[in-house]
């Protein structure tokens, strides 16, 4: 194993969404159990983002101090742009700053196809889209003058398909076209943008559509391993200073860390003159779908550069 020195986050201070229990709660605490003094978010409603609740928020906080943290408790709902403003603002007036931007609040609401109705994806893009980008978009304007900033965002593996729950796939989706074109914007003031996959049992993994996995499929060791505090060090590491990745999609959970990309394959060159015709496009379907020599856009420039290298400079 390689020595590596401590990761600490003294003098740095975070805010983490939805960390009154599950994915938040274990980030939190490894957050201040490090050093960051952490404002606690949690409005404290049910897994379909329903009521509201102090207890969450507070009992996270209370479990902080109490191992010698210093945290706070914010219950404004990350559904709303103006709690958002809010939350970002009881940072700056509690502790002065704000360094680092954990996005990991969520809501899922369970339905098939076309049953998922316009409320359905509505609340879901309020809480994991629009409230990502409300939070991140109040403490830009603090990261930027203070030349400093780590955001991180919360994807999931359901982007590889999750027909009975698509408003949250949908809105994970959204969420790595923000990540990566807003780590771009990031780079020149010394902001780093990121995104984390869990693999791990949370509230929104199950529902009355899907029966709870934790009691009915998995066993023991199973299920320690699918514990939330198993995806915070990835978390953690993101949010630290020396951390210089930007824009990376990484999945983290179950003991296992690992890099998630989106690659382009070389595909296939029309070199007629002509217009390329249908038949055309299904006779080179397998060089067109043909995965060797892949590539990994840095952005979108770079995937243009290259998707057009054949018309010359």
């Amino acid at each position: 194993m390689n020595a590596t020195p401590d990761f600490r986050f003294d003098g740095r201070v975070a805010v983490v969404t939805g960390a009154g229990r599950g994915l938040g709660r274990a980030h939190a605490l490894l957050l201040a159990e490090r050093g960051a003094k952490v404002v606690v978010n949690d409005l404290g409603g049910t897994k379909e983002g329903e009521g509201s609740d102090a207890g969450p928020a507070n009992d996270v906080v209370r479990e902080i101090t109490a191992a010698g943290g210093v945290a706070v408790a914010d219950t404004n709902n990350v559904g709303e742009e103006e709690g958002c403003h809010a939350l970002v603002q009881t940072a700056v007036r509690e502790f002065g700053r704000i360094d680092i931007v954990v996005n990991n609040a969520g809501i899922s609401r369970f339905a098939t196809f076309p049953e998922a109705d316009a409320e359905n994806l509505d609340l879901t893009l309020d809480v994991h889209l629009r409230g990502t980008w409300h939070t991140t978009r109040a403490a830009w304007p603090y990261m930027v003058e203070q030349g400093y900033g780590r955001v991180i965002t919360t994807t999931s593996t359901g982007m590889f398909g999750l027909p009975d729950n698509l408003a949250y796939a949908t809105a994970k989706g959204a969420l790595i076209g923000f990540t990566r074109s807003l780590s771009l914007e990031g780079a020149s003031h010394g902001i780093r943008v990121n995104c984390v996959a869990p693999n791990a049992i949370t509230r929104p993994s199950t529902s009355a559509a899907k029966p709870n996995i934790t009691t009915t499929a998995l066993d023991d060791a199973r299920l320690q391993a699918l514990r939330t505090d198993l995806v915070s060090p990835m978390v953690a590491y993101l949010a630290h200073e020396d951390c210089t990745v930007n824009g990376e999609i990484l999945v983290a959970g179950a003991q296992r860390f690992a890099r998630w990309f989106l690659a382009v394959s070389p595909g296939y060159h029309s070199a007629g003159t002509g217009t390329p015709t249908v038949e055309e496009v299904a006779g080179n379907w397998n060089e067109i779908t043909d995965e060797s020599g892949y590539y990994v856009p840095a952005s979108l420039h770079d995937w243009t550069s290259r998707f057009m290298a054949h018309l010359g400079a």
